[in-house]
């Protein structure tokens, strides 16, 4: 099988960090099965339609999921008031994923954005 631009991100991660994006990773991929896995702004995406959806990173101290818009998080700042965040990225534990309840909230949430125009 050829390794893609994500496995080559995934590889260079260091653990725990790497484990909990795979296990992030393979829920984003269940999620969008129809997704196209690209690097975009050096950081693993999913596409739908040529639309970014989701994206996820590791740094030294927490792993992160970008929802690819400034106005998902706000609009879902109450479901995620225990984590991190900023305007664009969601910052979670490096040794624990997000949950496929999460990520389905956060993935239907940019959706309807897309659906609704707001690209």
């Amino acid at each position: 099988m050829t390794k893609t631009p994500i496995d080559e991100y995934l590889e260079a991660v260091g653990e725990p960090h790497r484990s909990t994006l795979l296990v992030v990773r393979d829920r984003i991929r269940t999620l969008l099965p129809s997704s196209e896995e690209c690097i975009t702004y050096a950081l693993p995406t999913w596409k739908v339609d040529g639309h970014s959806v989701a994206g996820i990173g590791a740094w030294k101290n927490h792993c992160s999921y970008f929802p690819m818009s400034g106005s998902v998080l706000p609009q879902l700042a109450e479901e995620f008031a225990a984590y991190t965040q900023s305007k664009g990225a969601l910052r979670f534990p490096v040794d624990t994923p997000l949950s496929v309840k999460q990520l389905r909230l956060l993935i239907r949430t940019r959706q309807a954005e897309i659906a609704a125009g707001k690209r």
